[in-house]
């Protein structure tokens, strides 16, 4: 694999962390139970307050190493684009903006064994169990690829796979995006959708593959290669003309199938419930391609970190995107991990007149379908710290001028507080600014350098913060 190649791949991420991040890579040698055990483990992390990239050398008998929780930790997404975790949300929009042509190479590192045929059989791969609920093992990080039948322009995106055979998974088109369009102007026509699952990529694919600000002309992978800053190498496979990255680790090709519909569900979905919805499609596997030493790649699901910090993330820059057009005083914008990843955006402003929070509200509402609440505080509070954030609604808000209400708007059919036929919901804004106009309340600050001295002396008596 030349450097290039091995810089965008999974493994290049693995290497980096190893090497620059050891304290953030945890290797697990023993055989661990794929059945809700691995997915135990990563909840438990989470709960301690701990991120790692978890690699299991031996999840259940498949003989095939499983990797999971790559896309948990802020500090490991910021190292990928050479920030910051604070920066992350903005390189991330700035980047995003600037799509960069792909490059074609000859082979794929993912050509090394192929599968045809009745050989294929997806149940040897170590897929976990992960929730009682769920209604078989899912494939949770296969990216699925196709190209739109009507303008050739492809698609990569992240869309559930319940393993349902040797060669049949059920998967869901739910979001209702380009993917869902595209399986919808192929049936018109009568014919199945040629499709292929990536399993193995970066983070930073995982990271371009949710932007959804763009237009339908744009490739995934050209935003994808702006966060590399580099064109993203590409090798054509065995479907339908598609292209998947050069470096991952396995490529599934075959079709979603026009007319059939079987049972997809229920999943542990990032909401924290059981997911029964689904478009109930058919995947059907012709072929398997891998390397000749391929691990697995599993992302934990339900509200794992791993399953939703980088939706957060996307979600950040987005709403900084379009907020900054007309708002260039927002400072930053955060979607909390703890509400899902989704349904909550806290913007920072450095507030000039009277009406700003509500632009700000209205601007992140219009941008993000998912976002159901939006809170607009001073740029002296700490967004990512929601005691600070709570602060704030406790100190500077009235209610009865200062939170608002849209009711009957447009939500994620995801949602389990949506209307079940309309799937619409009740949205708020909430102006934590402090008033224009008048004067206000103090607030008590205690200097950087104060907090700097006193943690030296912390942790020169062993207490590290």
């Amino acid at each position: 694999m030349d450097e290039t190649t091995s810089v965008q791949s999974l493994r290049g991420f693995l290497d980096m962390v190893r090497t620059r991040f050891p304290e953030e890579y945890l290797q697990i040698r023993d055989r661990v139970n794929p059945r809700l055990v691995s997915t135990a483990m990563v909840l438990e992390l989470d709960r301690a307050g701990r991120s790692p990239v978890v690699m299991f050398d031996k999840l259940g008998d498949s003989g095939m190493a499983c990797v999971t929780n790559i896309a948990a930790n802020r500090k490991l997404l910021g190292a990928c684009l050479g920030v910051g975790a604070c920066e992350l949300p903005t390189v991330f929009r700035e980047r995003s903006q600037r799509p960069i042509p792909c490059e074609l190479v000859q082979r794929g590192e993912w050509d090394d064994v192929v599968i045809e045929g009745d050989e294929v059989d997806l149940t040897k791969l170590p897929i976990p169990h992960q929730f009682t609920v769920d209604a078989a093992p899912y494939i949770t990080a296969g990216q699925v690829t196709a190209r739109d039948p009507v303008t050739g322009i492809d698609t990569t995106g992240f869309h559930r796979l319940m393993l349902a055979g040797r060669n049949r998974l059920g998967i869901s088109l739910h979001s209702r995006r380009r993917m869902y369009e595209y399986h919808r102007r192929a049936e018109q026509r009568g014919h199945s959708l040629p499709a292929a699952i990536t399993i193995g990529v970066h983070p930073l694919h995982y990271m371009g593959s949710m932007t959804y600000a763009y237009g339908a002309d744009v490739r995934k992978y050209e935003i994808i290669g702006a966060l590399f800053g580099q064109p993203y190498r590409l090798a054509r496979c065995g479907v339908g003309d598609l292209e998947a990255p050069a470096g991952a680790e396995m490529v599934i090709e075959g079709e979603i199938l026009a007319g059939v519909h079987e049972p997809e569900g229920p999943f542990g979905e990032f909401t924290g419930y059981a997911s029964y919805r689904s478009t109930q499609n058919v995947f059907v596997a012709h072929r398997i391609r891998m390397r000749r030493d391929a691990f697995f790649h599993s992302i934990t699901a339900g509200m794992s970190k791993d399953h939703i910090l980088i939706s957060s993330v996307t979600r950040e820059g987005e709403i900084l995107n379009a907020l900054r057009r007309n708002l260039p005083n927002v400072t930053a914008v955060h979607v909390p991990h703890s509400t899902c990843g989704a349904f909550l955006a806290v913007v920072a402003m450095k507030k000039t007149a009277a009406g700003e929070p509500q632009m700000a509200v209205m601007a992140t509402l219009g941008t993000e379908l998912y976002t159901k609440y939006v809170i607009v505080v001073d740029d002296d509070v700490d967004i990512f710290d929601l005691n600070d954030v709570f602060w704030a609604i406790a100190t500077r808000v009235q209610a009865e001028k200062d939170i608002f209400f849209i009711p009957g708007a447009k939500g994620a059919v995801i949602d389990p507080s949506s209307d079940p036929q309309s799937f619409t919901v009740t949205k708020m804004g909430i102006d934590a600014t402090r008033p224009s106009g008048r004067e206000f309340a103090e607030r008590l600050v205690v200097p950087d350098e104060a907090r700097d001295r006193a943690r030296a002396i912390l942790s020169a008596a062993g207490i590290t913060l």
